[in-house]
């Protein structure tokens, strides 16, 4: 059984997990491209994540969503939406429902990407009610990460500038480990037995 939420001393303890993986960033039709949608086409499970560049001021607009990540447990697909768009082989993904895509409050991050494509999507996991079902109050990747998995996500790059040119390299593991994580964790999660919940009660 996990426990229920967990400190931050707790989590500095943890060692970090860092994706161990080729990470690919993708910026226009190719090569790359087709591989990224050949591999994750085959995939049964894939971690999903975006990035946005952050707005320190207030009463500005939020900028559209600048990154698109997508991983196997053994490949990461960072996908530069502002010069690539959404491609439709990728909306295709996002709407599959033979392929479950999982994350954490994955509702804004959708819609985020259809300002680029119109898609209808489907099989998306959010972790963050997913993880009620095993009595895990914490809702945020670092902390799930700990109770789940006894891992440090670190969380340096969250606020950096995602429309940077180019991203750095810690930008770039960040984002890979960010989504291949939610992977880690769903799986952790499906091989662990559900608490029981009140009669009445929703996770």
């Amino acid at each position: 059984m996990y426990q229920k939420t967990i400190t931050p001393e707790e989590i500095e303890l943890m060692e970090l997990a860092a994706f161990p993986g080729p990470i690919s960033v993708i910026t226009a039709p190719g090569a790359e491209l087709d591989h990224a949608v050949e591999h994750l086409s085959n995939q049964r499970f894939i971690g999903f994540d975006t990035e946005t560049k952050p707005v320190f001021q207030a009463h500005q607009p939020r900028h559209h969503t600048a990154l698109l990540q997508l991983s196997s447990e053994t490949e990461a697909f960072l996908f530069r939406l502002q010069e690539l768009g959404l491609p439709q082989a990728i909306a295709d993904i996002l709407s599959s429902p033979h392929i479950t895509k999982i994350g954490a409050a994955v509702g804004e991050d959708i819609h985020g990407l259809q300002h680029y494509c119109s898609f209808e999507p489907h099989r998306f996991m959010d972790l963050q009610s997913y993880a009620g079902q095993y009595g895990i109050e914490e809702k945020s990747v670092r902390k799930m990460a700990a109770i789940i998995l006894g891992c440090k996500v670190s969380k340096a790059q969250q606020c950096s500038n995602w429309e940077a040119e180019p991203l750095s390299d810690a930008q770039l593991l960040y984002a890979a480990t960010d989504a291949w994580i939610c992977v880690k964790m769903y799986k952790a999660l499906l091989a662990s037995q559900r608490v029981a919940l009140p009669y009445g009660t929703r996770p």
